[in-house]
């Protein structure tokens, strides 16, 4: 699989979905940190709300996902992030009283139908199509930026 950011790949959203995961789905994932990853760790510390952003391919019958990390903590200055509106937050199963932001400095990638880490029940909610449309579009900015870590997650 080419590796996001590299100048032969087209970045697309593909229309392909599985029956369990979507486009929007709010999942609980344990989304392992590029940082982390560096360092050697393989499991995500904790498992936080994850965006599902794109599909990035389906061949043999495993479908390749982008989730990006919702967050509460205030990204740097330099960081590339998006406040989740509260009516998203409502939409989506996520604490209102809190501000939060979805993150695109930094994705993991990972396959729907053979992870380990996507929960039965772990699908919290879904956020609307046009802050959906948003995301997709401030996400494959930064990827065309390459301000986008990749944190591969598949074990295949």
């Amino acid at each position: 699989m080419p590796k996001p950011g590299s100048s032969s790949r087209r970045w697309k959203i593909r229309s392909e979905m599985t029956d369990g995961a979507q486009h929007g789905d709010v999942w609980n994932y344990p989304y392992l940190r590029a940082r982390q990853a560096r360092k050697g760790e393989s499991g995500g510390r904790k498992s936080r709300p994850c965006v599902l952003a794109v599909t990035i391919g389906k061949a043999e019958g495993r479908t390749w996902v982008v989730l990006l990390a919702v967050t509460t903590q205030p990204p740097a200055p330099d960081a590339h992030a998006l406040e989740v509106p509260e009516t998203e937050k409502r939409r989506a199963g996520l604490d209102t009283g809190r501000p939060m932001w979805v993150i695109l400095d930094e994705h993991n990638r990972d396959i729907v139908e053979t992870s380990f880490y996507f929960e039965p029940q772990g699908k919290i909610g879904r956020i609307g199509a046009p802050f959906l449309k948003q995301v997709q579009a401030e996400f494959i900015k930064a990827l065309r930026e390459r301000r986008s870590l990749a944190v591969g997650r598949a074990d295949a």
